[in-house]
């Protein structure tokens, strides 16, 4: 009988810590991240700015060709695109309104948030919620879409901002709190988003400039403070934010204006950052030492060196491994047999290899309930849950085909390479115009990475270096090829010859994907041949 409710209760606990890991993974599943450099901040006077885009969002990818439109011709605004399965089709898609087109439209990125223009005005992306009382699902606009209209209509950031404003104002937000952030040759803003309250199409907004010299982060928490409506040169504004505040008892009308106070995430409590913020700063500028538990951080620092794109990819692959303070697998060790020097054998204790920051809520649990405490979940910025990445450059010393420069990438940022994809192409690479997550489908190119990369999290403690060397050759090949590439198409271009310039950008971009997914493919093999005797 007591064996009966020893186990009983075993059940019930695991149950307990199995459910309240999911209620986690949940929480913070759907998140993004986003870190962006001003142009003085960066090592080659990028202006920089990116997103992850962690949740079961579409993953084909396009390039929209530039346009011109008649007289009277509307723009159809929908809502349900982030999750088609190609090109064009149009499940669980409906029509939320339509709006004049302009007369001519830019090329963009189409990815599930649209990210990167011709003109070189790029954008990221990271949702922060924000107060249930201020959603009106009843505006036309989601934030993928006001991404979509401000890349095809507009050069640079400052206008993308004020064109956000007005659709907002004019034909109202329908989504939840929403951060943007937008980069073009010069400067890099973040623009953050809210309705108006359920009995008002409209919506609230406030976008900061980040100083040229300075990084921010964005990381689904409100990070914008005091509003300085007067600098117009670093704040642009709506002009109802503390009206809807005082309305719906977010503000008391006391005091100075604090935006992220007001509009909190239920994600970051009463803090304007989390671990992801505070990681990112102290990678950047240790010389500050931040501290995990301050009540605020600032909303933007000066690193301690200049930051290049490179480092930016390696805070991309961050899962916190070695961090003292947030590493999730330190404690899950075990003890193995060596041979020392002398060739006796002694025992080394080491983190297990089947230990992997990627762990799922149930394994959470269960080594929490062999040990509790074992292991903390902390929201990495590598996500094993994310559909694709994107770290993009805007360089104003280059013609903008080869200026604007995404280096995009499928799967857990923390595992896939980075592809080149500039700003002048014409066409994505092959599987591209294929979403992976409607079922296992080869074609698809989200499928050429994410077999090798869920199998080595089986033992990654024995895969990651195979895995993690193939990253950094394939990002130490784009760096050695992509100047020449971007020499040969400015000089394509300086002899009027623009469609051979695209040509060589198309093809040079489908040529090192598809050298990627063949590596990929074989990485896959080589893990299987690993673990034949099991796993």
């Amino acid at each position: 009988m007591k064996i009966k409710t020893l186990l009983f209760t075993t059940l019930c606990l695991c149950t307990v810590f199995c459910l309240k890991a999911q209620e986690q993974e949940e929480l913070v599943g759907a998140n993004c991240t986003s870190i962006m450099v001003g142009c003085k901040a960066s090592a080659d006077g990028s202006v920089i700015t990116s997103h992850t885009c962690d949740s079961k969002y579409r993953t084909w990818v396009t390039m929209e060709p530039a346009a011109d439109h008649k007289e009277g011709t509307m723009h159809k605004v929908y809502k349900g695109t982030m999750h088609t399965s190609r090109p064009g089709s149009m499940e669980n898609v409906t029509l939320a309104g339509e709006i004049p087109e302009a007369p001519h439209t830019y090329a963009y990125l189409n990815t599930s948030y649209p990210c990167m223009n011709e003109k070189q005005l790029a954008m990221g992306e990271s949702t922060f919620s924000g107060p249930d009382t201020l959603l009106n699902e009843k505006g036309m606009f989601l934030i993928e879409e006001l991404q979509r209209i401000a890349l095809q209509r507009c050069d640079n950031a400052r206008d993308a901002i004020r064109l956000i404003g007005q659709l907002i104002k004019e034909y109202g937000y329908g989504d939840g709190g929403e951060c943007i952030t937008i980069a073009d040759k010069k400067e890099v803003w973040q623009m953050e988003i809210l309705g108006e309250g359920p009995d008002k199409i409209g919506g609230i907004w406030a976008a900061q400039r980040v100083p040229d010299d300075e990084v921010a982060v964005s990381c689904n928490v409100a990070r914008i403070g005091k509003l300085d409506r007067k600098n117009k040169n670093y704040f642009l504004c709506s002009d109802n934010i503390e009206e809807v505040a005082k309305k719906y008892g977010l503000w008391d009308g006391k005091g100075d204006f604090i935006w992220w106070k007001a509009f909190p995430s239920s994600y970051s409590g009463n803090k304007n950052f989390k671990e992801r913020e505070w990681y990112i700063f102290n990678e950047l500028a240790p010389s500050r030492h931040f501290d995990l538990n301050a009540d605020e951080l600032p909303f933007s620092i000066k690193p301690d060196e200049k930051v290049d794109v490179r480092k930016v990819m390696e805070l991309f692959r961050a899962n916190y491994e070695g961090s003292p303070e947030l590493d999730q697998i330190q404690n899950l060790l075990y003890e193995r047999k060596k041979r020392d020097k002398d060739g006796n054998i002694v025992i080394d204790t080491t983190v297990c290899p089947v230990a992997n920051p990627w762990m799922g809520g149930a394994e959470r649990a269960m080594y929490n309930m062999l040990k509790p405490g074992a292991v903390t979940f902390y929201r990495g910025v590598a996500m094993s849950w994310c559909s694709y990445s994107t770290i993009i450059q805007c360089r104003e010393w280059l013609p903008d085909e080869v200026g604007g420069l995404c280096w995009f990438s499928f799967e857990n940022p923390g595992q896939s390479p980075r592809i080149p994809i500039f700003a002048g192409q014409t066409k994505m690479p092959a599987g591209f115009d294929l979403c992976g997550h409607f079922g296992y489908n080869e074609n698809a190119a989200l499928w050429h990475y994410r077999k090798a990369n869920k199998l080595s999290q089986i033992q990654w403690g024995n895969t990651k270096e195979l895995l993690l060397g193939n990253v950094k050759r394939y990002e130490d090949r784009g760096f050695e090829e992509v100047p020449g590439i971007e020499t040969k198409v400015q000089n394509l271009l300086k002899e009027d010859k623009k469609k051979e310039a695209q040509t060589v950008m198309n093809q040079y971009c489908a040529d090192f994907a598809a050298s990627t997914r063949q590596t990929w493919n074989e990485m896959e093999k080589r893990f299987w041949e690993i673990f034949w005797t099991g796993f």
